[in-house]
């Protein structure tokens, strides 16, 4: 068990830097100071004191990131009641079923979302996001409380919000703070049990890292209904006294490029996606050309053209930032390869909604490529499903401080989840060499080749994502061969004049470049071409289990 208690990180930081900035929307502007955003948690306390919410009762979240969004997150917990949030990209028949499993006694959304629910399903106060506005109750008395809600705060708070008011429910360490819910590749999502001491054990691990120190900035872009963004752009930041920027619009390439030169963040926290794209729109057309490609291969050239090329991508992420720090899913290991080569600041964690949700890390310094960082010291351990851990890829097994406590009314998905002897099976395969983790792929993808052969999937599709004209692709099996889906990169073919009757051609000839970059039984049959963007989860992995 974590020493700190969780709750208690909110109430002295709200203290410590009652002055600073904490919150900000990016769009309008809106920024509220650790005071600011107390008091108006304290109106929330109120709000679920007068509904007749109780400590240990849910308290359903759908929205976009936001302020309002922050403040229940956060009101919610401090309170004793636990957070259900949900993505807003789920669709409307899993956002009705989560709210239903989760027993939620309340729901806050964002009304464009409540618009497209079944309403006669949700038989529960909903307020709107973000104004805390009524839309459906059944008892006519929660409208009375939303509108008397000034009036209470004054009566309990005569002389003003002070300090000292900010004091929380005790909530032990063991206790359950949060139900997530997975956005799930291989079919509906679990209610993961995440208490306390599991985002304690995150927080808490962060500060000895010191990855933001108070009064610096961070820019949150990533959905924090997901444990990734909330855990480390949100939580531990407002642990620390960090601004913290909400992207309040869509994070496309060039909203995110604007945000990052005007915020100028002292970190970066993404997912692979976002460098995936800056690398093949902006860097792969430059290194590519056959200029460059002969300038690179002469040494002191090449280390002053890759000095450019790191300076100029610095600059555009906004130039204050210590490191990038990328997770949720695996980075193709040639763009990896890339950016290690030009000696950019960045690192590859790993981790999962089941442990809220952090397993390894290295800072970039210390990063070695194709990794995933070192298991937390102290906090997790982890183990290797193999007889030779170091060289025989096996599941990845981990126990620790930030391991879950379950799934939410599913005994028996938990009894799966784990091992006789209580170690979480991550369903991922990799190898371990000292503390540092190295992921082959997802053990449920993994295709057994004709003479017994691991083939990973991933490995494969980061080679070919890579070949001219290629957005994204999909390796599957079928009658025993592979075969791989690729959405192709319309709009390069269109910026570089190329027409759709050569698409045919120029996958043929990818087909041949990747069989001669992998080995013999990883060699592909057939490209097949998907004209529609491949259908994904929030953390932008492919829903795989859509189309094999």
């Amino acid at each position: 068990m974590i020493q700190q208690n969780f709750i208690k990180i909110y109430e002295e930081s709200f203290k410590t830097y009652w002055e600073l900035p904490a919150l900000s929307n990016y769009k309008d502007q809106e920024i509220l100071s650790y005071s600011q955003l107390a008091e108006k948690i304290a109106q929330v306390h109120i709000l679920y004191k007068e509904l007749g919410i109780e400590k240990g009762d849910k308290i359903a979240l759908i929205g976009k990131n936001h302020t309002s969004w922050s403040i229940i997150f956060l009101a919610t917990f401090t309170y004793g009641a636990i957070i259900v949030p949900i993505l807003h990209e789920f669709n409307p028949e899993s956002m009705e079923h989560i709210i239903d499993h989760s027993e939620s006694k309340c729901v806050f959304i964002n009304e464009n979302i409540w618009e497209k629910l079944d309403k006669k399903k949700i038989k529960l106060p909903v307020l709107s996001l973000p104004s805390y506005s009524l839309l459906q109750s059944e008892d006519e008395k929660t409208g009375e409380i939303i509108n008397k809600l000034d009036t209470l705060f004054a009566q309990k708070y005569p002389n003003g919000f002070n300090k000292e008011d900010v004091v929380y429910t005790n909530v032990d360490n063991d206790e359950v703070i949060c139900l997530n819910y997975t956005s799930g590749t291989t079919g509906f999502s679990k209610g993961v049990m995440l208490t306390a001491n599991n985002y304690a054990g995150n927080i808490t691990y962060a500060h000895t890292l010191e990855l933001l120190l108070p009064g610096e900035r961070d820019l949150a872009f990533l959905p924090m209904a997901h444990t990734y963004g909330c855990a480390f752009d949100f939580l531990y930041a407002l642990s620390t006294g960090v601004h913290v920027t909400l992207l309040d619009v869509i994070p496309s390439p060039q909203n995110l490029v604007k945000a990052f030169q005007e915020i100028k963040p002292n970190i970066i926290i993404t997912v692979p996606l976002i460098f995936e794209k800056i690398y093949k729109k902006r860097i792969l057309p430059i290194i590519e050309r056959p200029i460059m490609k002969m300038l690179l291969r002469i040494p002191g050239i090449s280390d002053l053209i890759y000095n450019k090329i790191r300076k100029s991508l610095i600059t555009s992420l906004g130039g204050n930032f210590r490191e990038v720090i990328i997770g949720g899913a695996a980075l193709g290991k040639d763009i990896e390869a890339f950016f290690y080569k030009i000696k950019f600041p960045f690192t590859v964690g790993y981790g999962m909604t089941e442990c809220a949700p952090l397993i390894s890390y290295d800072h970039h310094y210390d990063f070695v490529p194709t990794s995933c960082g070192s298991v937390l010291k102290d906090i997790m351990e982890a183990r290797i499903d193999s007889p030779d851990p170091e060289n025989v890829p096996g599941e990845i097994q981990v126990r620790g401080e930030n391991v879950m406590k379950g799934y939410y009314k599913n005994p028996e998905a938990t009894k799966a989840a784990f091992t006789e002897d209580g170690w979480l099976k991550t369903g991922d395969s990799g190898v371990m060499k000292g503390r540092k983790l190295f992921i082959k792929g997802r053990i449920k993808t993994m295709i057994l080749g004709a003479s017994g052969q691991n083939i990973y999937p991933e490995e494969i599709e980061s080679k070919l994502n890579n070949l001219p004209y290629v957005a994204e692709s999909l390796i599957i099996e079928r009658e025993n061969r592979l075969i791989a889906l690729v959405c192709p990169d319309f709009s390069a073919m269109e910026t570089n004049g190329i027409d759709n009757s050569r698409l045919s051609q120029i996958m043929d000839e990818n087909k041949g470049i990747l069989n001669k970059q992998v080995a013999n039984y990883e060699r592909i049959n057939a490209i097949e071409i998907q004209n529609e963007e491949f259908e994904k989860t929030p953390k932008k992995s492919i829903k795989r289990f859509l189309y094999s």
